[in-house]
């Protein structure tokens, strides 16, 4: 007989274990929202609830640090990372699937081996590579977009093709094989048959590789230069600036990062469904 996994646990439990994983979960992000309208005098007194809401601390960030240019630049590079890392994704994952071919398991076993790797270990092989390439091929590339686009594919590739590779499998072949047999060629079915049933796998993809580039500090402070800052590296910066002065400016710096933060929180909102739908059908094998 099959056992409701709600009845595994008494409901006072999984009441008392809901609320207390939301309350871990909500108590930082309501903590972050409260001290961005908090006067930065109370902040820095200690203050847990403000005399009154001080909402011009969204008004004065934008004059205190370069936000608009860190929002665009992470935006440009996170957006065009994860768009190269799932399209390439989608491609190698099918040739995976559906071909045999030597070296087919030992790269399979590579993508899970290279995501084990500390990727603090690679930040100074990297940035040789990129500063040989200034030196030997007169091509500037440290401090550049393309430079931390190219980083940011090194993570995001071997995630992204291991779960467009966990979802492209339990596609059924049977329905390619109508296609081909109605024509099609084997990119026709890629086109027409199999990227419109991986949409959700690439969302997944997608959404991943987006958040790995937009939550990087160490690579994008030591790969751009001030007008290539991305919104995380502008964050540090101030908040390193801010511990300095007289009165740090802690409303502002928490302002600036609920902003930061909106981005990533519409992502998710967009891509709710896709993304319930892809992790839960990528871990299920038919």
């Amino acid at each position: 007989m099959k056992r409701d996994p709600h009845a595994i646990l008494p409901p006072a439990v999984r009441v008392g274990a809901t609320v207390l994983i939301t309350a871990f979960a909500a108590v930082p992000v309501l903590f972050l929202l409260l001290m961005s309208v908090t006067p930065d005098h109370e902040v820095a007194g200690g203050t847990l609830w403000p005399t009154r809401f001080a909402f011009e601390n969204y008004l004065l960030m934008w004059e205190t640090v370069e936000l608009t240019t860190g929002l665009a630049n992470s935006l440009v590079i996170s957006l065009l990372a994860a768009v190269i890392a799932t399209v390439f994704a989608v491609g190698t994952a099918y040739c995976l699937t559906r071909f045999v071919f030597v070296g087919r398991r030992a790269y399979l076993a590579s993508l899970v081996t290279l995501q084990s790797v500390p990727h603090v270990m690679l930040l100074l092989p990297l940035f040789m590579v990129f500063a040989s390439a200034g030196a030997y091929l007169g091509l500037s590339v440290v401090g550049t977009r393309t430079a931390m686009v190219i980083t940011y594919l090194t993570f995001a590739l071997p995630l992204a093709t291991w779960v467009m590779v966990t979802y492209l499998d339990k596609i059924p072949r049977t329905l390619e094989e109508a296609g081909l047999i109605d024509g099609l060629s084997r990119f026709g079915t890629l086109v027409r048959i199999v990227l419109p049933l991986a949409w959700p796998g690439m969302v997944v993809a997608l959404v991943f590789s987006f958040l790995s580039s937009w939550n990087d500090v160490v690579f994008a402070s030591v790969l751009s230069r001030p007008s290539t800052r991305t919104a995380a590296v502008q964050l540090h910066v101030f908040a390193q600036s801010v511990e300095g002065g007289a009165l740090p400016l802690y409303g502002q710096l928490m302002g600036a990062s609920v902003v930061s933060a909106v981005p990533v929180i519409v992502l998710y909102l967009v891509f709710q469904r896709h993304l319930v739908s892809g992790l839960t059908s990528g871990g299920v094998k038919s």
